[in-house]
């Protein structure tokens, strides 16, 4: 039974499982499937990589003081993260993975580090 590349057509020479011709159609076509329309996903994992990398630049000591301008000089945005922590004082934390930053007054952030148990 002759078999048929789903990418470039070409006749499938091999194992009776095989499913593409070559390494090179197989990513091809996982590549098309992954795809995102609009780059969406990928520009958000942009975003929230560079301001992870913001973060952990500026808090070497597991907890830092820095200013707003210091943040969006360095290209920090505020509008990304992944996660929120509410203490019960009502204080908002806000997480970019184990990186994290509290709004103080006067345009000062702390800066925090999370211990994360996997």
């Amino acid at each position: 039974m002759d078999r048929a590349c789903p990418e470039c057509g070409n006749k499938i020479i091999g194992r009776s499982d095989k499913k593409f011709c070559s390494d090179a159609c197989r990513n091809a076509h996982n590549n098309a499937l992954n795809k995102d329309n609009k780059n969406l996903i990928r520009n958000i994992n942009n975003r929230l990589r560079k301001n992870y990398r913001i973060l952990e630049t500026l808090n070497t000591k597991d907890k830092t003081k820095v200013t707003k301008e210091k943040l969006l000089r360095m290209g920090f945005s505020f509008d990304y993260f992944t996660g929120l922590y509410t203490t019960k004082a009502g204080s908002v934390y806000y997480y970019l993975y184990d990186q994290g930053y509290l709004p103080l007054d006067n345009d000062y952030y702390l800066l925090v580090k999370r211990e994360v148990n996997l």
